[in-house]
């Protein structure tokens, strides 16, 4: 069976980006502690990780507009798919009991039926598709915060998890954006084998040059989002400021150039790797802050012979980003 099937890369970036998460910012919260321990965090990485697996299977294989070229049979695939969506909610289940709110077991059912109905329907329908997968991708984002911090949220640590929910929310709104645009990128890339599928592409509809021009302006948000947030938050914060004008910023204006300049099928694909760099080094980005927020406070410990509050670390509406 070949590896690729799974998109390996892509799921280690989602296990890297997980785990950036917790040791980068949750546990480096001075007075917090996240609910799941970290053997029980493990369990909600392989979780996410499985149910990410299965979707990229089915769609790599017997999805819509897909020539399967695996050598495996139905059968097979879908066997395959089930055992990993069982495991992975299984998991999810086991966790939402753990903060006696199994409802909460809807964020892996609608993770995996959501990637299911994607590979197999949904791609057929103009901008939906790429909207829900981009939603669906920040699932995990989504999953830390609920697992981690909402289902400890007490009157005690109310006050310190709110600023942590919106550094979340942050997240979360600039990885759909980055997804989103990945999205219609992958699009143009597949828009010949797309329309011999007969689906139903935004560059297929509207034509390459307009899907490029709404794509040059998407790529121009998160761009705008990086530099107000450095210049807000990360002034005074050198190495985290650096990191994410070069890493994030960087492949994104790269992005802007090749698609003003009229990029090729190479480009495109050029592009994808790009993005996906982007949602890797975003991940980490939040590990170098949290670090260099410590790096300023001891600096300021030492030579002021204070000791500085480091708060809540990577936090816009903390004091201590403010006053970093």
């Amino acid at each position: 069976m070949k590896i690729k099937l799974f998109n390996i890369p892509a799921l280690a970036i989602l296990a890297v980006a997980m785990f950036s998460f917790r040791y980068g910012f949750l546990t480096q919260q001075e007075g917090f502690s996240p609910f799941l321990n970290d053997w029980q965090y493990a369990l909600l990485v392989l979780s996410c990780v499985l149910i990410a697996a299965g979707g990229f299977l089915m769609n790599n294989t017997y999805g819509v507009g897909r020539e399967d070229k695996s050598g495996l049979s139905e059968a097979t695939v879908y066997n395959i798919y089930i055992a990993l969506n069982v495991v992975g909610v299984g998991i999810g289940y086991y966790l939402a009991n753990l903060g006696e709110k199994p409802m909460y077991l809807g964020i892996f059912v609608v993770g995996a039926a959501t990637l299911y109905l994607y590979a197999t329907s949904l791609k057929q329908s103009l901008l939906i598709s790429n909207i829900l997968l981009a939603l669906i991708m920040t699932l995990p984002l989504v999953a830390i915060g609920v697992f981690n911090m909402y289902f400890g949220l007490t009157n005690i640590n109310y006050s310190m998890a709110k600023p942590m929910f919106e550094v979340l929310l942050d997240y979360i709104i600039f990885s759909f954006i980055i997804n989103l645009i990945l999205t219609f990128i992958n699009d143009l890339t597949n828009s010949d084998a797309d329309y011999n599928a007969g689906l139903n592409t935004l560059p297929i509809t509207l034509g390459r040059a307009r899907t490029v021009k709404i794509l040059l302006g998407l790529c121009i948000l998160p761009v705008l989002a990086v530099v107000v947030y450095g210049k807000v938050y990360l002034i005074n914060l050198p190495f985290a400021l650096a990191f994410v004008l070069l890493f994030l910023g960087g492949p994104l204006v790269f992005c802007i150039i090749k698609l003003w300049n009229g990029a090729t099928q190479k480009e495109f694909r050029q592009m994808e790797s790009a993005l996906k760099l982007v949602l890797l080094f975003t991940a980490l980005s939040i590990a170098v802050i949290s670090f260099n927020i410590k790096l300023k406070a001891d600096a300021e410990t030492k030579t002021e012979g204070l000791q500085t509050d480091t708060g809540i670390g990577f936090a816009p509406q903390a004091a201590v980003f403010k006053g970093a």
